[in-house]
């Protein structure tokens, strides 16, 4: 399993956030998180990277067991691609040291990589299109351009694991299906990490993704195939209102 909690609990001063969350992941499975704002997605993922800790319930990632691994290790091998990450970041610093520095999993360069990290790196900004920017400052970057390099950045360390954690965020129509496409691709990969996408957008859901966890109000209200979850009448029930005409259009064109 990649994922595994079972009947997890998280309270902050006497109110419960996640209710009774059992979830499963298996190794080559790609993932769509899907909750309204306010539904516990931030919490769960900050728990599955174990920055907060369940007040009752287990949880493994990747098959360690919280509690008897050292989490810091574990986080080398999980990637989280956020809008909110781009903060931490030297916006200075050339493109490619970005990506290099996930190798790390530091917001910088504080030493001289080794030649096959810098050969790596080069040829991962190749792959998703990225070579033009290689000597351009970060900050220079587009808000599209700015995600993709955080997601070429997660892949650096070969993770296990990659959680994209609402990436499409601010971002207008073209850089969102540019980002899209580039997601797409790298869940497509043989050797691809297993991912995660968090959204509460219905339209972003790929067809890569072929499994769906709902979580809604901090329980999970369905999980399963996201061509059996992802319907209008599955949709308004999970949403406790009639899905608009225009969202679910635009979902069912990324699953015709």
């Amino acid at each position: 399993m990649v994922i595994e909690l079972k009947n997890v609990h998280w309270k902050r001063q006497n109110k419960s956030i996640l209710k009774n969350i059992n979830w499963a992941v298996e190794e080559g499975e790609h993932w769509v998180l899907l909750g309204l704002n306010g539904s516990g997605k931030t919490t769960l993922l900050k728990m599955i990277n174990g920055y907060i800790w369940p007040t009752t319930g287990e949880i493994r990632v990747l098959g360690k067991q919280f509690g008897k691994y050292p989490l810091g290790e574990l986080r080398k091998i999980i990637g989280w691609v956020s809008t909110a990450m781009q903060e931490k970041l030297h916006g200075e610093e050339y493109t490619e040291n970005i990506v290099l520095s996930g190798k790390f999993a530091s917001p910088k360069l504080y030493h001289d990589p080794e030649q096959e990290d810098i050969d790596r790196a080069l040829s991962l900004m190749e792959e998703y299109g990225l070579s033009g920017f290689i000597h351009r400052p970060y900050a220079s970057l587009s808000q599209g351009e700015k995600q993709k390099v955080l997601i070429v950045r997660a892949l650096m360390a070969s993770p296990k694991l990659l959680i994209l954690d609402e990436p499409c965020t601010g971002l207008d129509v073209f850089a969102r299906e540019q980002l899209l496409e580039t997601v797409e691709q790298l869940g497509k990969q043989k050797d691809a990490p297993t991912l995660i996408y968090v959204t509460h957008h219905i339209e972003e859901i790929l067809p890569v993704f072929s499994k769906t966890l709902m979580l809604r109000q901090g329980e999970v209200f369905k999980t399963g195939r996201t061509e059996e979850l992802v319907t209008e009448s599955q949709l308004s029930d999970f949403f406790e209102a009639p899905l608009p005409k225009r969202a679910f259009y635009l979902s069912q064109c990324n699953h015709p």
